[in-house]
């Protein structure tokens, strides 16, 4: 059984310049056929042109419910070549974990006293972590935090007392993915100057997980739609296998 995915990316045009570059690259392109991760990476490879290094980002279409809590999707993911991006990890903790914490490789470690550092508006980290003892005190960052996506939460695995395995985590490529108002899940899988093989393997190992992570509640297609995309680039349509 084979399962086509597919979403219909609106490509809009940053200024005249871009708008010729885009059309450039997408008139040698069949943008309505799906194609294999491996042909989409290579695709986006060969297309790129851009003087920075792209993000590669895929896109699910989910067929669930967002206002429904049961269906709701959220989780965490180990990129087996990370994202390429340097991930600044700061840890709130307390006793032996404190101590703990200085070992983790955390750029950025310490008491509950942070708590009123990041409330006066000093946010010098990209995730945050904090030992469960700590939340309660913490929890006062979440207007401050919440915004952002940056504040702990027990489902993104950033309220933890596994200090160690968390933070090497999180420096080596685990990244964390929701689905937002209209069902929709972003994913970064790493950058255009990485090896096809690696970005193919991000990519899929981001497949499985969504895939894994179908609510029992959600009814119909799961999977209604899915891009692969470059942050210049266009849009390519994905065929999975054995998919649902």
């Amino acid at each position: 059984m084979s399962f086509v995915i597919s979403m219909d990316r609106a490509l809009k045009p940053r200024g005249e310049k871009m708008g010729k570059r885009l059309n450039n690259i997408k008139k040698d392109l069949q943008l309505e056929k799906a194609y294999k991760v491996e042909e989409a990476v290579a695709i986006l490879k060969k297309s790129a042109n851009a003087k920075f290094d792209e993000t590669v980002e895929v896109h699910f279409k989910l067929g669930i419910d967002p206002k429904q809590a049961d269906q709701m999707i959220r989780g965490t993911v180990s990129l087996p070549h990370g994202t390429g991006k340097s991930i600044r990890v700061s840890v709130i903790a307390k006793g032996e974990k404190l101590l703990e914490a200085k070992d983790s490789g955390a750029d950025k470690f310490g008491g509950p006293e942070m708590i009123d550092e990041i409330a006066s508006g000093k946010i010098d980290f990209d995730v945050l972590v904090v030992t469960p003892d700590v939340m309660k005190d913490a929890a006062k960052l979440g207007k401050i935090l919440g915004p952002k996506g940056l504040m702990p939460n027990p489902k993104s695995g950033t309220v933890t007392f596994d200090i160690t395995k968390t933070v090497k985590e999180l420096k080596a490529g685990r990244i964390e993915y929701k689905n937002d108002p209209q069902g929709i899940i972003h994913m970064v899988c790493g950058k255009i100057s990485f090896p096809e093989t690696h970005i193919v393997e991000n990519v899929k190992a981001a497949i499985d997980t969504v895939v894994k992570a179908k609510p029992s509640s959600s009814k119909g297609v799961y999977m209604q739609s899915a891009t692969l995309s470059s942050t210049m680039g266009p849009g390519l349509k994905i065929l999975l296998e054995n998919k649902i």
